[in-house]
């Protein structure tokens, strides 16, 4: 069975059903196997069913699409459902969440919901990391987020009504505590603030996320009522607190008083703070990403020489569009040196949107997410054309301050 190939659902659907039955695994038990898994860690380095057991070397996107739906399907008949309706259920949840960021229900809506349909939507759920970059950005993120369809599909089968505002609001909670488990460190670094921007940009259910929760005290823990809901916003927590040493003082008492506010056992909270810790130390060898001291820091590093990999390539056409944008190359060469203001930030961004439109190679930063890139885009220009900015720039040390 080979879940890159078509038909994978129906061949894998008598395993799953075996090893169900044979459990007869509770919800807990089920959400630790998915924990152990890495799947909810979006590094799926065994499947929840096979375990290493792989009859298959899979790839991690491979188990990623097999884990995505054993979790569907046990959730599916941990309520009790009929095994005939669950092809009808599940397809007609995804086309009643129409996610924010893909447009792939449209296309196979009119045909009969089966097997077939549900492989196509764990294709185009499952984010891919192929080395072709000019793939939507947004999903080249992150598969973190990916159980909240998990949830939502839960939640689906007890209530169909108001089913967007509940995936929105339980989202925008799990963003909240990412976006105050990252203020928690003591040493803050650039890779911190990109965490949350990439969690953002993977955004399934919302357009954008109200930061203004400073502490736990701000926030509303209401949309976490489920064992699943409370211990995937704890995971998640101590995902983003993660880094290659151990939790500080303050980091530990931050996802203690978390455990402690979503009303989770002792034995939970400590599973959530050693977990992640021990995965990542175990599969340093298994996944490349995973061989730096943060994955996120790894997604910086490879998206920088992606985009300075574009620059060069195109060296020739951006300096000729950027010698046409006197402004542009003027605030360029200043922002080397001082912040420019909000007002400038926004030319820049409209002006280097305009140059990347007319080139084909750089479509990238037009793509959802790209926005992401600019930032990264500004520093290797005056590294990579200083002809282009030394005609341009004014450097303070040498203005006539008399």
């Amino acid at each position: 069975m080979n879940p890159s190939s078509s038909g994978w659902i129906n061949k894998h659907q008598p395993v799953i059903n075996r090893f169900l039955n044979a459990q007869k695994i509770d919800a807990s038990e089920f959400y630790e196997l998915t924990l152990r898994s890495g799947f909810l860690y979006g590094v799926s380095v065994t499947s929840i069913t096979y375990g290493k057991k792989e009859p298959l070397k899979w790839t991690e996107i491979e188990r990623t699409k097999l884990n995505l739906f054993d979790c569907l399907y046990y959730t599916y008949f941990h309520n009790q459902r009929d095994e005939s309706d669950f092809y009808t259920e599940v397809c007609a949840f995804y086309e009643q969440i129409n996610p924010k960021h893909a447009s792939y229900f449209s296309s196979f809506s009119k045909s009969k919901p089966g097997a077939a349909t549900l492989e196509k939507i764990i294709q185009e759920r499952v984010q891919t990391n192929e080395a072709r970059f000019e793939r939507n950005f947004s999903n080249l993120i992150t598969n973190a987020l990916l159980f909240l369809d998990v949830i939502a599909f839960e939640q689906y089968l007890k209530n169909k009504n108001e089913l967007k505002n509940y995936a929105a609001a339980l989202e925008a909670g799990l963003m909240n505590i990412i976006w105050i488990a990252l203020m928690q460190k003591e040493e803050k670094e650039q890779y911190d603030y990109l965490l949350l921007k990439l969690f953002e940009k993977s955004l399934r259910y919302t357009k954008a996320i109200n930061q203004e929760a400073q502490s736990l005290d701000d926030l509303s823990l209401a949309p976490f009522q489920t064992l699943f809901e409370k211990r995937y916003a704890l995971d998640l927590g101590a995902l983003a607190l993660w880094d290659d040493h151990k939790l500080d003082k303050t980091e530990f008492l931050f996802l203690n008083r978390l455990g402690n506010l979503l009303q989770l056992p002792e034995e939970v909270l400590k599973v959530s703070t050693t977990h992640v810790l021990d995965f990542i130390h175990s599969n340093h060898d298994r996944i490349s990403y995973l061989n730096y001291s943060n994955p996120v820091r790894h997604f910086y590093t490879q998206t920088s020489n992606t985009v300075k990999r574009l620059i060069l390539r195109n060296k020739k056409r951006l300096l000729q569009e950027l010698l046409e944008s006197k402004d542009l190359v003027m605030l360029l060469g200043q922002s080397t040196y001082r912040d420019l203001n909000k007002a400038e930030k926004k030319q820049v961004k409209a002006q280097l949107l305009d140059i990347c439109k007319s080139i084909p190679s750089l479509a990238i930063f037009m793509l959802p997410g790209g926005g992401v890139l600019l930032p990264l885009l500004i520093k290797f220009i005056p590294e990579l054309l200083p002809s282009a900015f030394n005609d341009n720039r004014i450097d303070p040390s040498t203005e006539d301050n008399s």
